[in-house]
């Protein structure tokens, strides 16, 4: 493991808060993050799911990923709004109701992160991550 990317478990341990009460230490340290965006760590109770992909074009990357489990909307979401401006993303907007389905929009440099929660009825959470090019953000 990097220097940096033990630095981010690090970070979201810290804010993980009551999502990762009663972890021992190994457990916290297996944190896991997308297999697409390195530096996006999965909310406890997620594990990633087939299905996105990767599109590298001159503007920046698109990157669409989906996670699974067996948590609520609004722990993922509390989790990522906790843990994403540790690691330089501003939250621009979002929406949550009371079904657990809920989108936050973060932007940290000249990209832009989208998180899409929806509940099945079967319990289980998917988790929607999309991540494009900001529109209007400056290109070096």
């Amino acid at each position: 493991m990097t220097v940096f990317r033990t630095m981010i478990v690090l970070a979201a341990l810290a804010i993980a808060g009551p999502m990762t009460a009663g972890l021992s230490p190994a457990e916290a340290a297996d944190t896991e993050f997308l297999g697409q965006v390195e530096d996006l760590p999965l909310a406890p109770g997620l594990a990633e799911d087939a299905g996105g992909f990767t599109f590298d074009k001159p503007d920046g990357r698109i990157v669409e990923a989906y996670a699974v489990g067996r948590v609520t909307g609004a722990q993922v979401m509390r989790f990522y709004r906790d843990a994403l401006p540790q690691l330089g993303w501003r939250e621009v907007g979002g929406a949550a109701a009371a079904s657990g389905v809920g989108i936050a929009a973060f932007t940290r440099g000249t990209e832009r992160l989208t998180i899409d929660t929806a509940e099945q009825s079967s319990g289980r959470l998917v988790v929607h991550f999309v991540l494009a090019p900001a529109e209007g953000a400056a290109r070096p």
